[in-house]
C-alpha cells in the first residue's frame, strides 16, 4: 500500500470516529449544570449515579448514566404493583372462607373445621381500626353464635392456593427476622410476625420485661438476653431468630427508661395462624378436641360436602395498594404477587408465575426486558437489576393505564405520608412529588412524579448504588436534584 493511499484511508477512519463520536454526543443527554455539580461535587461521587427526566410524551429532558443496569431496591415495586394492578383491577377483594366437615349435634360440632387460605395479606388489623382479631372474631362468632360451644375434631388450614415456597429466591438470611422478610402464605395472620415489646424498667444490668402480641403465644420462645445500661447511652438492637425455629434470641442493650417496639417473624406461617385462632377459640370458650393440621393439597370445596360456615371478604385492592406503596410493604408486594399468578394460571400461586406476569406486562409498557432481571415483587433480591431507562418508561406509559389514579394515588408524597413523610418538609416540593422510594445497603432510589416550577409534568428517577456515606445524605442529593429540576422547569 502507498504511504499516500494510507494517509487517505488513516483520515477516512478518522473521519468515521468523528462521525461516530459527533452522533453519539448529539443523542447523549447532558444535565444541567447546577445538577452535574451537585452529583460531582458531593461526598457521594464515588458512587454509581443514575438519573433521568422525561416529560409527559416521553422525550428525555435531563440524564445520567440512565441506560446502565441498577439494583433499584423498593422502587421495583413500581413494576410489579402496576403489573398486579393490571392483573387483578382495583376491585378484587380476598374472600377467606370457614367450612365444616361433619354435623351439629346440640353443642358440638362432629367433625373438622377447615379454613380455606386464599392469600389476604389484611389479615390483620390494618384496615380494622387497628383490631387484629377482627377476622378472627367474625369467624369465632360463626360459630358461637350457632351455639357451637365444642368442636369435637380438628381445626385444619388449607393453604394450596399458593405454592409451598415461603421465601422468594435471593432474599437475605439476615433479613428473615424481621417484618419485611417474613415468610409468604396463602394463610397468613398479623403479617407473619409477632409483635414484641420492651421495657427497661429494671435497674443498670437487669434484664429488660419483654411481651408479645399475640397472647404472649408460646408458638415463639424468647430467650431474653437483654440488659438495661445506663440512661445517658444508646440503644443498641440485637434479634435473631434461629433459622427454621420459633425460638428468637434478643440481645439488644437498652437505656433505662427505654421502651422498644419490633415486629419479628415466625416460622411456618400458616401453623402460626391456626395455633393463634385456637387460643382464640379457646379464649372464647369453644373448646377444641383434636389437633390442628396444615393441609397443602387442593380441594374441590364442593358444598355438599364441605359445609360453608363464615366468609371474610376483605377491603377492594386499591386500599391495599395504600399499604404496598405508600408503607413499601415487602410482604404485601409478594403476597399479592403471588395471588395475581394463582389467579391468572388457575394454578398454585408462585413467585415465577408472578414474575412471568410482570415481564409481560413491562413489554406491553415498551419496556425493554432483556436484561430484566427479576427474583421477587418487592426488590430485595440483591440479584434484581434493570435499567433506569426503562423503569422511567414505565411510568411515562402508566400515565394512559386505566387505573393510572389507583396507582398515583398509592405513591407516598412529599412531606405529607408514607415514606416521604420526614423528607421534602422545607422544600418546594413538599406535597408535590409522588414518589416511591427504594432502600437496601448501598442502594437508594427514587423515582415518581412531579411539577416543574411552571406547572410542567415530569416523569423522573433518581438512583444510587455502591454508596458508603449515609442513606441521609444520600437523600439530601436527591432531593438537591429533583430541586434543581423543578426550578429549571
Amino acid at each position: 500500500m502507498s504511504q499516500k493511499k494510507s494517509i487517505c484511508l488513516s483520515a477516512g477512519v478518522l473521519f468515521g470516529l468523528l462521525f461516530m463520536i459527533n452522533t453519539v454526543q448529539a443523542q447523549q443527554v447532558v444535565f444541567s449544570p447546577e445538577v452535574a455539580n451537585t452529583i460531582e461535587n458531593s461526598r457521594a461521587n464515588d458512587a454509581f449515579w443514575s438519573v433521568i427526566v422525561r416529560d409527559t410524551t416521553g422525550k428525555i429532558l435531563e440524564g445520567y448514566n440512565f441506560e446502565k443496569m441498577v439494583r433499584p431496591a423498593s422502587n421495583l415495586k413500581l413494576l410489579t404493583s402496576a403489573a398486579i394492578l393490571d392483573e387483578l383491577g382495583p376491585d378484587y377483594q380476598f374472600r377467606t372462607k370457614m367450612y365444616g366437615l361433619g354435623r351439629q349435634v346440640d353443642s358440638t360440632w362432629q367433625g373438622d373445621i377447615i379454613i380455606r387460605g386464599v392469600g389476604d395479606p389484611s389479615i390483620s388489623g390494618r384496615f380494622y381500626r387497628d383490631d387484629r382479631f377482627h377476622v378472627f372474631d367474625k369467624l369465632f362468632s360463626a360459630l358461637y353464635d350457632r351455639g357451637i360451644r365444642k368442636i369435637d375434631g380438628n381445626l385444619i388450614g388449607n393453604d394450596s392456593f399458593f405454592d409451598q415456597q415461603p421465601y422468594p429466591k435471593g432474599w437475605s438470611w439476615e433479613d428473615l427476622s424481621f417484618y419485611y422478610g417474613v415468610e409468604i402464605s396463602a394463610l397468613s395472620f398479623n403479617n407473619n410476625a409477632v409483635d414484641l415489646t420492651v421495657y427497661a424498667k429494671g435497674d443498670v444490668g437487669e434484664k429488660p420485661k419483654i411481651e408479645w402480641f399475640p397472647f404472649d403465644t408460646d408458638y415463639v420462645n424468647f430467650i431474653n438476653d437483654q440488659v438495661i445500661t445506663p440512661a445517658d447511652t444508646e440503644y443498641d438492637e440485637f434479634y435473631r431468630r434461629k433459622p427454621g425455629t420459633n425460638t428468637i434470641v434478643l440481645g439488644s442493650k437498652l437505656p433505662k427508661g427505654y421502651v422498644e417496639k419490633e415486629s419479628l417473624s415466625i416460622d411456618d406461617a400458616p401453623l402460626f395462624f391456626l395455633d393463634t385462632f385456637k387460643k382464640y377459640l379457646e379464649d372464647g370458650n369453644i373448646e377444641l378436641s383434636g389437633g390442628i393440621i396444615v393441609d397443602s393439597k387442593p380441594q374441590d370445596w364442593n358444598e355438599n360436602r364441605y359445609q360453608p360456615l363464615a366468609e371474610h371478604v376483605s377491603v377492594p385492592l386499591d386500599s391495599m395498594f395504600v399499604q404496598l406503596n405508600k408503607e413499601s410493604d415487602n410482604f404485601y408486594a409478594e403476597m399479592l404477587l403471588k395471588t395475581a399468578a394463582a389467579e391468572h394460571f388457575d394454578a398454585a400461586g408462585s413467585t415465577e408465575l408472578g414474575i412471568s406476569l410482570v415481564k409481560d406486562f413491562a413489554k406491553s409498557m415498551n419496556m425493554d426486558t432483556t436484561d430484566l432481571e427479576i427474583e421477587d415483587a418487592s426488590g430485595m433480591a440483591a440479584s434484581t437489576l434493570l435499567k433506569t431507562e426503562d423503569l422511567n418508561t414505565l411510568l411515562v406509559e402508566m400515565r394512559n393505564h386505566p387505573h393510572f389514579d389507583v396507582f398515583k394515588k398509592s405513591l407516598p408524597v412529599a412531606g405529607q405520608d408514607g415514606s416521604l413523610e420526614n423528607r421534602f418538609i422545607n422544600s418546594p416540593l413538599k406535597g408535590k412529588v409522588f414518589g416511591k422510594t427504594g432502600y437496601v445497603s448501598g442502594v437508594r432510589s427514587l423515582s415518581g412524579y412531579m411539577e416543574g416550577i411552571s406547572g410542567k409534568p415530569l416523569i423522573f428517577s433518581v438512583v444510587t448504588n455502591n454508596y458508603t456515606e449515609k442513606t441521609g445524605y444520600v437523600d439530601t442529593i436527591h432531593e438537591q436534584i429533583l430541586e434543581n429540576i423543578y426550578v429549571k422547569y
